[in-house]
Order: structure tokens, then C-alpha cells, then sequence
């Protein structure tokens, strides 16, 4: 028997306690103790369950006695006890509309909800529990209880179901995905599986706009580099309005336009390279920012040619990037003008010859930084620049002043 109080009335915790003397007790469960009606209620309920035969009954019968107005205010009262609320909505025969009331009532608990769930025979009333979502998540055994009622409409089964595949059968399934990738001791994939958006889209069969099983496995065999190797300082204010949910629209347009690139570099396109393509772009803008900035040589190969620039930047920060790769982004004119301007500023790619002249040649690249760069080229290139309708007539001006000064 619970010995919790919500009731500040002395009497009513003397009663619950086990303290007060038989008549009290026997007063309270005939209804004539002169205190509150909702202090008194909640001794009742207490009462019922008491080993005394007589407080028993009269405790029951003063409970069934009570007016429908006052269940209903109640009912909907702030600050009814839940033991109160509890009694109400479990009792056989209490009035449906009493138990509507208690259902939305923020002081009922869980535990009563699942015991009302696992009992009732009205259908409506499933409906009203399974819309709040909230308190399913909070407390999954209501969800068993919806699906597991043989009078649960098909409404009430719908959104219960919906809420177990969205919020529990996913995350499971994506923690089972995570376990195998680190027992398999790829952590940096497991990692990526739990942190990233998949862990609320993975479903066993792909459905319902889901990735599947085999699908996130596809793409987890890219990831490379653990949380650990990553740095997201770069990450700053002026690049979060460039995250957004994209549109099935705007995705198929990024998809065509990747492939289109890599067809026009004679790149291999195998139907499995295809799939793979088309299985990143449909992952969320955050979860390509992540994939690009730890995943292996492939991956990067993709997504750098994301028209999001924030895809792109994040491309270039992965710390296992090759210089080879950075001089085949350093010549592309599909390349943002902030990837390359970070290329050009960085130390390290700067005293790599062929990086620095592909940015040269690059007509995609800011002005200031191709003058920055034309001084370290050789004679010859600089010739050659010169005479190049691809670059800009400043940098052919520039190119050539410096060729033939370097002559002279």
C-alpha cells in the first residue's frame, strides 16, 4: 500500500501513515470527516485498500456515492492528487467522460495509463492516449498496451505503431548497426551511425523514406576517421544559415549534378557507384557535413562536388585529404570560391608546387589570392598564363609583367 502524501492535512497523513485511530479512519471511509473533498478523497483511496473489512466496504461505498460534478472538477483540477486521478480511471464504470478529463490531466501517471491502456474497452479512448506522443516516448509499455488491446480502433493502432518504428525500432536498429561496426573495430563508423541522423531513419526494410539495414552499412564502410581525429572550428556562424532540410527536388538536382561532373572527368560510374551516390545525397545536410569530413578518399570524391558550400569546406578539413586530391580541387571549376580561398591561404599546400598552379589557373579563384600566387611560379608559366583567354585580364597582366621581368 502506497504511503505517499499529497494532501497537507494532518488527518490525511495520519490516516495513510497508518496512525490515526480507528474512528478517524472509520469516519474518513464514511465520508464525515469535516475536511476538504479533495483531501478527503485521497484518504478514501487509500482506505479501500485497507485490511479492515468495515473501513473496506465503507470506503468503496462512499467512493461510488460521489456526484458527477465533483468527479468532474476533479478531474480536471491542477493539483488532484494522482492517486485520486488513478482510483477514477482505472474504477469499473466510472463515466467516460471522467476518464477523458483525467487522461489529459498532467498529474496522472504513467503507470496508471498503462494499467487503464491494458484494460479498457474504449476505443476513443485509445485514440486520445495514442496522440500524445510525449508521454509514449516517456513510457514505451503504453504503446505495447495500445497495439495489445483487442479494442483499440485502427487510429489508436496507427499512431502507436508509427511512434514505436520512429522512436524505437530505428534507434534500436541503428544501435544494433553501431555494435556490429565496433565489434568489427570500426569505431569511427560506429560513432558516426549513433551521433548522426540515421540513428531516427533506419528501418529493416527502407520504407516509409527510411534508409535500410544494408544501406547505412554501404555508406558506414566510407567512414574512416574517428571524433577523436575531426576538428569543426572552422565550422562558424556564417556558415549555419547554409544548413537547411533540402527538398526531394532540390536532392535529385544535387544528385545530377554530381554524376554529371564525375561523367564529365571520366570518372567510373558502376551502378553500385551510382547507388552509392544516390544513398549520400539522400542522407541530411548534417550528416553529409559529417560524412565529408570523415570519410575516406570516395567520399570526399562525392561530396566535394556538393553545390553547399559548407559540404564542400568541410571536404577540405578532413584531416586524411591527400595533396593529390587538393590539386585535383584546386583545378575545378565547379569548386567553391571559399574552398579554394582556404586552399590558397593554407601554409602547407601553399609550398606544393602543382596545388599553386592549378589554383593559378583556376578562373574560379579570388583575384587577390591569384596575385598572391603568381610571384612563386616559374618563368614559363607565367608565359603561358599570359596568353590564357581562361583566366582573368588582370591575371594575364599581372602573369605577364612577370615573365618579363623574370627575363630581364
Amino acid at each position: 500500500m502506497s504511503t505517499e502524501v499529497g494532501s497537507t492535512n494532518p488527518i490525511v497523513k495520519a490516516i495513510i501513515a497508518g496512525t490515526a485511530p480507528r474512528p478517524a479512519q472509520l469516519a474518513a471511509a464514511r465520508g464525515a470527516l469535516p475536511i476538504p473533498q479533495s483531501d478527503l478523497l485521497e484518504a478514501l483511496v487509500h482506505l479501500v485498500n485497507s485490511e479492515d473489512a468495515e473501513i473496506q466496504t465503507q470506503a468503496k461505498e462512499t467512493l461510488n456515492s460521489q456526484e458527477i460534478e465533483t468527479l468532474r472538477t476533479l478531474a480536471r483540477a491542477s493539483d488532484t492528487s494522482p492517486k485520486i486521478l488513478h482510483y477514477f480511471l482505472t474504477k469499473e464504470h466510472t463515466p467516460a467522460e471522467i476518464q477523458e478529463a483525467i487522461l489529459t490531466n498532467l498529474n496522472i501517471s504513467d503507470d496508471a495509463i498503462i494499467s487503464f491502456v491494458r484494460s479498457t474497452r474504449n476505443g476513443s479512448l485509445l485514440e486520445l492516449v495514442a496522440v500524445n506522443q510525449q508521454r509514449l516516448i516517456r513510457s514505451p509499455q503504453i504503446i505495447d498496451a495500445i497495439i495489445n488491446n483487442p479494442f483499440r480502433t485502427g487510429e489508436a493502432e496507427r499512431r502507436a505503431s508509427e511512434t514505436k518504428r520512429e522512436f524505437f525500432e530505428k534507434e534500436r536498429g541503428a544501435q544494433q548497426i553501431a555494435n556490429e561496426l565496433r565489434a568489427q573495430g570500426n569505431e569511427a563508423a560506429a560513432e558516426f551511425i549513433e551521433n548522426s541522423d540515421l540513428s531516427t531513419q533506419i528501418s529493416s526494410d527502407g520504407k516509409d523514406g527510411g534508409m535500410s539495414v544494408e544501406d547505412a552499412l554501404l555508406i558506414a564502410k566510407h567512414i574512416e576517421i574517428p571524433d577523436s581525429e575531426t576538428d569543426d572550428s572552422w565550422l562558424s556562424l556564417e556558415y549555419i544559415e547554409d544548413i537547411f532540410e533540402e527538398t526531394e527536388e532540390q536532392r535529385q538536382a544535387i544528385l545530377h549534378k554530381i554524376i554529371g561532373e564525375m561523367r564529365a572527368d571520366n570518372d567510373d560510374l558502376s551502378s553500385e557507384r551510382i547507388g552509392l551516390i544516390t544513398r549520400i545525397i539522400q542522407m541530411s545536410m548534417k550528416d553529409r557535413i559529417k560524412l565529408a569530413a570523415k570519410g575516406d578518399r570516395e567520399a570526399r570524391n562525392i561530396l566535394i562536388r556538393d553545390p553547399n558550400r559548407v559540404v564542400a569546406q568541410a571536404v577540405i578539413q578532413n584531416p586524411r585529404i591527400t595533396e593529390q586530391e587538393v590539386e585535383k580541387i584546386a583545378s575545378m571549376r565547379s569548386a567553391p570560391e571559399d574552398v579554394l580561398r582556404v586552399i590558397a591561404s593554407k601554409r602547407a599546400w601553399a609550398r606544393n608546387y602543382p596545388i599553386i598552379l592549378s589554383l593559378a589557373r583556376n578562373p574560379r579563384v579570388p583575384i587577390a589570392n591569384v596575385l598572391g600566387i603568381l610571384p612563386r611560379l616559374q618563368a614559363h608559366d607565367l608565359a603561358q598564363l599570359s596568353k590564357s583567354r581562361n583566366v582573368s585580364e588582370a591575371v594575364r597582366k599581372q602573369a605577364d609583367r612577370l615573365a618579363k621581368a623574370r627575363r630581364k
